[in-house]
């Protein structure tokens, strides 16, 4: 079947498979949490995004084979709740946002900067730093060389607007300037947005819908 990236809690992963890179979406935990589990075709190397919640699911989802590392994506505990049990299973090298790392209670082992490049076996991935959800949140940007571009976006962008920032407009302005820049500004209409909670989108999807995003104020 059709990847949708609709999942539900205590269901199944939905699959999305592509030419070097497969991506298993799971929701997790209390807050409908999105988990990704990348997998590098070519060497079968395993990356986690955010162990949010349920680390029985987890590595379920990871299986015998372990993963190389987890990524979180920011400091809010929903983003991090089975990060010990699933470094404790595995072993994975932890990462996360130079400026968040110090509010996750499990140690990271690379503080991740704006543009950095991280890697699930041969498949690059691309670090972009989006401050004003949190200080340090990051997006992990995957171009793939055989078709459009995938990102990742944790709770910085979803269907509908960004991020929550909590009725502060200097951190508002911060974060949906940087979508527009670093997303947006960067990214084609194809690219396939992955959320930290809920439903996929595209850019196309979202574009259009900017200026309104900026004239309601979240």
């Amino acid at each position: 079947m059709a990847y949708t990236g609709a999942v539900k809690v205590g269901g199944p992963a939905d699959v999305h498979e592509l030419t070097d890179l497969i991506i298993s979406k799971v929701a997790v935990g209390p807050m409908h949490n999105n988990a990704y589990l990348l997998r590098c075709r070519a060497t079968d190397e395993q990356l986690l995004i955010d162990a949010a919640a349920e680390p029985h699911t987890l590595l379920g989802l990871i299986g015998d084979g372990g993963i190389a590392s987890v990524v979180t994506t920011h400091r809010h505990g929903d983003h991090w709740g089975a990060l010990r049990e699933v470094v404790d299973a595995t072993g994975a090298r932890t990462y996360a946002g130079r400026y968040d790392a110090e509010g996750i209670p499990v140690p990271t082992d690379v503080l991740v900067e704006d543009g950095d490049e991280l890697r699930v076996g041969r498949v690059p991935l691309t670090a972009v730093h989006l401050v004003g959800h949190t200080p340090g949140s990051i997006a992990l940007v995957y171009d793939d060389p055989h078709g459009h571009p995938h990102v990742f976006t944790g709770d910085c962008l979803f269907p509908g607007g960004v991020g929550n920032t909590h009725d502060d407009p200097t951190a508002f302005a911060s974060l949906i300037g940087d979508v527009e820049t670093k997303l947006f500004g960067r990214l084609p209409d194809e690219t396939w947005v992955y959320p930290g909670h809920g439903a996929d989108t595209t850019l196309g999807a979202e574009r259009p819908h900017l200026a309104e995003w900026r004239g309601r104020g979240w």
